[in-house]
């Protein structure tokens, strides 16, 4: 290697992954791979981890976005939507004027949610990059984003492209893991994350080190509170989160006003 290429390499910014650190250029590929390799046993994962909860979180967040019920045009972006589990229940709760585009940068789990999907009316699918979304200025009158905001490399340039894609008016919604705070269940919940979940996912999806990746990914991402200040630094108002089982994860919303 030249030293030229060394001094550059030394440079470059670095940022986590997991517990391990790498180089910020890498990272996105990293987690890309990641999903490459889970995207088929996604959602039974989901159930294993979490037994069943993540539905009941789901069914949280979209009673929380409270779609309307009228045939008023009303368009959701639902971010690193992968499988479809929070369109199909949006379209589900929504009136006739309901639409969702899943916009996701895993061709693998975009993969999964179109055959999910079924070709489903009203329901969009469309690769894009959280931090650099292929949309038009206030196009959406809702953004979420599930799971899937503590993947990204830059978690302030994401937010800045919901508040950019979103229109005057419109909700942000992001359910997340975050920190429990119940004594005691944190201690379980940890026990039960960095020895049950990586196991799970050796014998049932054949990857122990994705799932040890995703538990650690969920240690490093901000708590509520410093979570809702970078909601309110990329320019959302009325900016509020509620924990969910305990604070094993929350709902943060924010408006664009």
């Amino acid at each position: 290697m030249s030293e030229d290429l060394k001094n550059r390499d030394s440079k470059e910014s670095e940022t986590s992954f997991g517990f391990a650190r790498v180089a910020e250029s890498a990272r996105q590929g990293l987690v890309n791979d990641v999903f490459a390799k889970v995207a088929r046993r996604y959602d039974l994962m989901n159930d294993l981890m979490s037994g069943g909860l993540h539905r009941l979180w789901k069914a949280e967040l979209v009673n929380a976005l409270a779609p309307p019920k009228s045939a008023t045009p009303f368009a959701l972006l639902d971010v690193a939507g992968g499988t479809g589990d929070v369109a199909r229940r949006f379209l589900d709760a929504a009136g006739p004027g309901g639409s969702a585009v899943i916009s996701d940068i895993s061709p693998e789990m975009l993969d999964e949610g179109k055959a999910r999907a079924g070709g489903r009316d009203r329901l969009t699918f469309v690769q894009g990059n959280a931090e650099a979304l292929p949309f038009e200025d206030r196009s959406f009158d809702a953004y979420t984003i599930a799971f899937g905001i503590r993947n990204v490399t830059h978690i302030d340039k994401a937010l800045g492209e919901a508040f950019r894609v979103l229109k005057p008016g419109g909700r942000f919604l992001c359910l997340e893991f975050s920190s429990v705070e119940v004594p005691l269940l944190d201690t379980l919940y940890d026990a039960y994350s960095f020895n049950a979940i990586p196991a799970l996912g050796g014998l049932v999806a054949g990857d122990a080190e994705s799932y040890r990746y995703l538990v650690e990914s969920i240690r490093r991402f901000p708590d509520q509170e410093r979570f809702a200040q970078m909601i309110r630094d990329a320019g959302f108002e009325r900016v509020r989160y509620r924990n969910l089982t305990g604070g094993i994860a929350a709902i943060h919303s924010g408006w664009r006003l």
